[in-house]
């Protein structure tokens, strides 16, 4: 039995699922090789994942897997995908989405791994919207396995922890078990058995802590395939029988058949034929009690081998020659099922083909339809708002030329109105400013005759104190001094400069930003000079002598920075 499930893994991957994934490394006897590589290429049993049926009406999750191979998968494909149909009908994604994976499971037990591939990416994508959890779990087990099967373990081990990581979020111990169980199994692929006797440790811890006897009843012997591979048969049995013992105990006839298998290949092994060649025929009853024709093939190979051993020839080959026309029924009837599998997918996939073109004329001859009309509506919108447009546009223009006409009739009114004012306003200055310019003039005649009379009586007092009359000295060179104040005083120069700026307005503005800073007395010098006084008038307004005057105007010249030929006078007049 443990040769068969080798060179079942290693030519036709699918039929090694009912074994839990396990795959023995050791090579059949040269007799039985031939036959066994014939019932590799056209067994596919039931998958690593536990029992189920399919739902064909009512929706509800799913047990762990497929129990064993249909007898008709194509009835069963069909029946799949109308459920898939009515589920997409009602709208109801994650009731869709089981049945993508029951498809994928259904093609995977087949052999036909690229389509169960699809179905299965298919189902996991909504499972992974949806956040269904429990159901991305089972799925990424399945595609771990299919990634196994196809050569591909570390895409494999890569599913498998995700299944892990949400069955351990989950805390479902029998889902965590069954992913340690393959996890071993990859490890003891690869001929790590210390990698492979931890996780299979582990998966049975957590099936005793679930209760779950059937599955320690696998991981047992799981476990004794691994010591198996060691040739350690002593403890290789000692595993295997704690197996039987368990699946006795739960009736679980389906797992004991292989179980005694395995029992009698240890003892065979160990040189014990005849109790070898005992559980041999317990193992045939009980496949043939349970109907399971590629056990019972199985069983009769065994048989042959233990006769062979036990050197009686005639009745090796009469269960040889059993056992090869078993498998030849099996061969056939599996062929017709696979034909009959892939012609019905051939059908769906052709017909969702049909389906989705006729769908996708419907959807493009309704698009064009609604396209015409919203673009024939959108003319006759878009001609009938050209049209208002217009219209509006002429009143529009009708309007606005009146409106220029009358702006324009009244901006016209406006500006007579407003040339007319500025006449007026400008002979009002023109009348301002010669009252001004008489005023400052005959201002500035009054201060010359005011400053002359003044001048005069100092001159007069000057004599009068050079007389030797002492008394009368103090008095009068006191009044030539209050005289002499009132020659400086500066009220009637602030009257002065208002009634100046007023004539030559910003005229002091310019010259501050032409010069420096420039003193009081050197801006009302540089005014007289702008009414073109001589300089004896100036001299008497300042108060000064024109010695006096002719020192004062050098240095305005040098704070004005003027060359030695430059006119002081020219100059100012040119601010």
């Amino acid at each position: 039995m443990q040769a068969h499930r080798r060179n079942l893994h290693e030519i036709n991957p699918a039929l090694s699922a009912m074994y839990t994934g396990r795959a023995k490394k050791h090579s059949p006897s040269p007799i039985l090789s031939g036959i066994i590589l014939l019932m590799a290429r056209i067994i596919s049993i039931s998958c690593i994942f536990t029992q189920t049926a399919f739902p064909q009406t009512n929706f509800k999750e799913p047990d762990r897997g497929i129990q064993m191979s249909p007898r008709n998968p194509d009835s069963l494909l069909i029946g799949l995908k109308a459920s898939y149909n009515s589920a997409v009908g009602k709208s109801n994604e994650v009731e869709a989405a089981v049945y993508l994976q029951q498809i994928g499971r259904l093609l995977f037990i087949s052999g036909h791994y690229p389509q169960s591939l699809d179905y299965l990416l298919q189902a996991e994508k909504i499972f992974r919207n949806r956040d269904e959890k429990k159901m991305l779990a089972l799925n990424l087990n399945m595609l771990g396995e299919l990634y196994y099967r196809t050569r591909r373990p570390q895409l494999a081990r890569k599913q498998y922890d995700e299944a892990l990581a949400i069955y351990q979020n989950l805390k479902q111990e029998s889902g965590k078990a069954e992913i340690y169980g393959r996890i071993g199994h990859l490890y003891e692929k690869r001929e790590m058995y210390d990698s492979a006797f931890h996780f299979q440790r582990m998966a049975l811890q957590s099936y005793q802590v679930d209760r779950h006897t059937d599955g320690a009843a696998k991981i047992y012997e799981n476990i004794g395939s691994i010591y198996e591979d060691l040739e350690k048969y002593d403890s290789a049995y000692f595993y295997f029988n704690k197996a039987y013992v368990l699946n006795a105990q739960t009736h679980n006839t389906r797992a004991q058949v292989e179980v005694v298998n395995n029992l009698g290949d240890v003892l065979r092994k160990t040189g014990r034929f005849r109790e070898g060649l005992a559980y041999s025929m317990q193992s045939l009853k009980l496949a043939q009690t349970n109907g399971e024709r590629y056990q019972i093939s199985s069983a009769y190979n065994d048989i042959s081998k233990a006769y062979n051993l036990l050197a009686r020839n005639d009745s090796a080959f009469h269960y040889l020659t059993l056992s090869r026309s078993l498998l030849n029924d099996i061969y056939s009837e599996e062929s017709n099922k696979q034909l009959a599998l892939l012609q019905t997918l051939y059908e769906i996939e052709k017909k969702d083909n049909e389906i989705a073109q006729l769908t996708q004329a419907r959807r493009i001859d309704t698009l064009i339809s609604i396209a015409t009309g919203i673009v024939v509506m959108l003319i006759i919108a878009v001609a009938a708002l050209i049209i208002s447009r217009q219209r509006l546009k002429i009143r529009n223009e009708q309007k606005l030329r009146a409106q220029h006409k009358q702006v324009y009739e009244a901006q016209n009114l406006l500006m007579e109105v407003e040339l007319k004012n500025k006449k007026l306003e400008e002979e009002h200055l023109k009348q301002q400013l010669e009252t001004k310019t008489q005023e400052l003039s005959s201002y500035t005649l009054h201060v010359i005759r005011k400053n002359q009379l003044l001048e005069d009586l100092r001159s007069k007092l000057d004599e009068m104190i050079k007389d030797d009359k002492r008394d009368q000295r103090k008095q009068i060179k006191a009044l030539s001094e209050q005289i002499g104040e009132g020659l400086q005083d500066d009220q009637h120069w602030e009257e002065f400069r208002g009634i100046f700026e007023q004539v030559h307005q910003s005229f002091f503005d310019r010259l501050q930003q032409q010069t420096g800073p420039l003193t009081a007395n050197d801006l009302r010098l540089i005014a007289l000079i702008k009414m073109n006084l001589t300089s004896a008038d100036i001299a008497t307004l300042l108060g000064i002598s024109q010695d006096s005057l002719r020192v004062i105007r050098h240095r305005l010249r040098k704070k004005l920075n003027l060359a030695a030929g430059d006119n002081l006078s020219a100059y100012i007049q040119s601010i």
